[in-house]
């Protein structure tokens, strides 16, 4: 089964062209021109991945990549002619996987869908590490990707599961703010590191006491002992 890629651009040129570029590769692909479209099939059905402008008439990109992010986890690409690494940040922040600046080259967008792509294979498929792993009460089910903390199951995003994914299976290690970038990110990344503070804000918002310390001045470690 092909996997389905949304376009939503208000330009009709570039939505053309990408999606041209992306039945090339295989890919299914529908396009719109406006937000306020794509949230009425959003409400219906997730596509397996988004790829948003910011500036559409009506509801802007910010917006969609919020409301697509509150019901799933499928992978946002934004991509915008704002080049300020604050809107980099925001669409970061409000849950985007990448973030093309315009003009960009169609050849660029596609190989960050496939990267994209790639990263979200099953992992169990990899012969790589134990199905579990356990640091004090917090317990993660590799294999379906399932975090558990004091026993109880917690909802956590996908790039939320890879950062404390690799701070378990390194517990007491201190990986700084870059590594976890490119760790998460890939390292194809370029932005703020202050997506890894969020991240780890995140984390602590959903799992009280889990030791996930800040190791000041460099990045964050997952200690041995749990936080009293």
């Amino acid at each position: 089964m092909r996997q389905h890629i949304f376009i939503v651009e208000d330009d009709p040129n570039i939505r053309e062209i990408v999606k041209a570029y992306l039945v090339k590769e295989g890919y299914e692909v529908s396009v719109v021109g406006d937000a306020e479209s794509a949230w009425a099939y959003a409400e219906k059905q997730q596509p397996d991945m988004w790829i948003l402008d910011i500036m559409l008439p009506g509801m802007d990109g910010y917006e969609l990549c919020k409301r697509i992010r509150q019901t799933s986890e499928v992978p946002i690409i934004i991509i915008s002619a704002k080049d300020e690494e604050v809107d980099k940040i925001l669409g970061l922040e409000l849950g985007s996987d990448d973030y093309l600046t315009k003009p960009f080259s169609p050849r660029e967008l596609v190989a960050r869908v496939k990267r994209l792509f790639r990263r979200l294979q099953p992992l169990e498929t990899k012969s790589i590490q134990a199905a579990t792993i356990e640091v004090g009460s917090l317990v993660i089910n590799h294999n379906e990707r399932r975090v558990f903390w004091h026993g109880n199951e917690v909802d956590v995003t996908s790039k939320e599961y890879d950062l404390i994914y690799h701070l378990v299976r390194n517990e007491n290690r201190a990986f700084s703010r870059e590594e976890l970038l490119t760790l998460v990110w890939g390292d194809d990344y370029f932005g703020s590191d202050r997506a890894v503070d969020d991240l780890v804000k995140r984390l602590r918002k959903k799992m009280d006491g889990v030791p996930l310390e800040t190791v000041w001045g460099y990045g964050y470690r997952l200690r041995q002992e749990e936080a009293t």
